[in-house]
């Protein structure tokens, strides 16, 4: 079969390996939508790559159809249309029993693709304990939806669950890329009254509004603390969701959190050495401001709890493609957009039926 694979550093390419083998509690399946992401392009072209392996086939974000189980696999048979979550953890671990699936074998080793074995981006590929990562797809649901889902709507929402957001509350979101705009989305379902989305590519702004962001903050206006505290007369926010930016945006963040408050970040500081945070924002570490940083869980019941609000009609989550491909061999070109990254990018997908 064939894969795009990371190479070596800074190189990416197609591969040709066997179809990888089906165990007791797996499943193989056949993708029908995929889609890059920012990891992806940290793997290949940062310093996000976590295994020795060579010629690692990329990708963790998809849709398939099962193709084949093994022997112990009781809810899923081939045919099955799934949602497959980017994380895809072994369960049976001591942190996955905690509720932290995600960490399974240390930080962020949930995520089973690439870590431990080639991904998505390839003819057929092999998902780890299929009853409990497989997610099946609702016939009201779109292969664009789904795929947003497995890992774009998972994340982001999880950044507003880090942050604990309360109906009526104000809250802040750094960064509206396809991330910060489930950020976002995921504000709104848990009842922000008023949300201040940092940003400012119209094509962003454009959905963040349809999302439920209230007020957009455009960085290149000004400074981004000083333009939160004047559109919240001085008192800042309740919760901070940082889902973009750099090693900074923490600090910023923290500035413009209310004493009591929680940011919940769900962004990936690639390379970065250190994260400086302003200890006067921090009140000297006594300002009661609680910092949250994760990856999002995996798994299917976090799936199937997700894919519920775009099957009854409350959520669109296919409003993050901007690029949509149809060929299989367009994902090596939509992993080029997503690294370059032009003005009219949300998200980049590769929809094959």
């Amino acid at each position: 079969m064939r894969g795009l694979a990371r190479i070596d550093q800074d190189v990416m390419d197609w591969v040709e390996k066997d179809k990888p083998e089906c165990g007791p509690y797996d499943a193989i399946v056949k993708p029908i939508a995929l889609a890059p992401c920012t990891s992806d392009v940290h793997i290949v072209w940062g310093n996000a790559y976590m295994s020795d392996a060579p010629n690692r086939i990329l990708g963790h974000e998809s849709t398939g159809i099962v193709e084949e189980v093994g022997s112990h696999v009781k809810d899923f048979k081939p045919g099955d249309r799934v949602i497959v979550p980017a994380i895809t953890p072994d369960w049976l671990t001591v942190p996955g029993q905690k509720g932290f699936g995600q960490h399974c074998y240390g930080m962020g080793t949930g995520m089973s693709f690439i870590t431990f074995k080639d991904g998505t981006f390839a003819e057929h590929f092999n998902v780890n304990q299929a009853d409990g990562n497989l997610a099946h797809l609702p016939d009201e649901v779109s292969v664009d939806q789904a795929v947003m889902i497995s890992d774009m709507m998972t994340t982001g929402f999880y950044g507003a669950e880090l942050a604990e957001i309360k109906p009526g509350e104000t809250v802040a979101v750094f960064g509206i890329g396809p991330v910060g705009l489930m950020g976002v989305a995921g504000a709104h379902f848990m009842g922000a009254s008023r949300i201040l989305a940092v940003g400012s590519r119209p094509v962003s702004v454009k959905v963040a509004k349809e999302y439920g962001a209230s007020d957009i903050v455009d960085y290149h206006d000004g400074d981004t603390v000083q333009q939160i505290m004047d559109l919240t007369d001085g008192e800042g926010v309740d919760k901070v969701v940082v889902a973009g930016g750099n090693a900074n945006t923490v600090g910023e963040a923290l500035e413009v959190l209310k004493v009591g408050g929680i940011l919940g970040n769900v962004n990936h500081y690639d390379g970065a050495a250190e994260i400086p945070l302003p200890a006067l924002a921090w009140g000297a570490g006594l300002a009661d401001k609680t910092i949250r940083g994760g990856v999002c869980p995996g798994g299917r019941a976090r799936m199937e709890q997700l894919v519920k609000l775009v099957q009854y009609g409350r959520f669109d989550s296919s409003k993050l493609i901007t690029h949509r491909f149809t060929n299989f061999d367009d994902i090596y070109e939509a992993m080029i957009i997503m690294r370059d990254k032009p003005r009219d990018l949300i998200k980049p997908a590769v929809i094959l039926e």
